[in-house]
């Protein structure tokens, strides 16, 4: 069985899309995003950052959220959530999930964070501007990338469009931030991705909080 450290709101709900995708057992352990407030002991044995997500599996543990992703998708090759390691869409599978995480995680970063940035309060506005502008550049490098494909890597489904669904639920527009509106071809994956059940379930109050009853 799998632990998850978790709190709403962070990466942590990507990784149990996944694991409900997988459909393995799991218990959630929950933490907290509040970087002020006390962590469980074992999440910070494991991850000193403090930060969630953090998996754990006998007395075996990880951190990372796009390594977490590779290591249960490789462990669990029959949910078919990535290409093997010999099939040709493995390079855009692992070159998607780093981008996410090295550059618009950080983009996100510097917008939500700026003190980690910069070096004095004065200077954390400047931080968050740039946070928006290279959110844009960011997403519109990802929305090239996807073009006419049904999904990320092209007609197959696969724990990237998971991650790029996980990503666009932290866009605020009211902190300035771009909206999906911008990037047809995220906003198309985005929204196809939410329908599924395992997404309907972790996303729940996400989804009713965001989106229009109407529709």
């Amino acid at each position: 069985m799998y632990n998850l450290f978790y709190a709403d709101g962070s990466a942590a709900q990507g990784v149990r899309v996944i694991l409900e995708e997988i459909g393995v057992t799991y218990q959630l352990i929950q933490s907290t995003i509040d970087m002020s407030a006390p962590r469980p002991p074992a999440q910070l044995a494991i991850n000193p950052n403090g930060w969630v997500p953090v998996l754990t599996w006998g007395d075996k543990g990880m951190y990372e959220c796009a390594a977490i992703t590779v290591f249960l998708c490789d462990r669990h090759p029959e949910a078919k959530l990535a290409p093997s390691i010999d099939e040709p869409q493995r390079s855009l599978f692992l070159q998607t999930l780093v981008y996410f995480s090295n550059s618009v995680q950080t983009a996100f970063q510097t917008n939500y964070y700026p003190d980690r940035f910069v070096d004095t309060c004065a200077e954390e506005p400047s931080a968050q501007r740039r946070g928006i502008r290279r959110l844009r550049e960011t997403w519109k490098v990802i929305d090239g990338q996807i073009a006419e494909n049904k999904w990320v890597l092209g007609e197959r489904f696969s724990a990237v469009d998971i991650y790029l669904f996980m990503l666009t639920t932290w866009l605020a527009p009211s902190r300035g931030h771009p909206t999906t509106d911008e990037f047809p071809n995220v906003m198309r994956i985005a929204e196809a991705v939410m329908s599924r059940p395992s997404v309907q379930l972790v996303y729940s109050d996400w989804i009713a909080a965001n989106t229009n009853p109407e529709m």
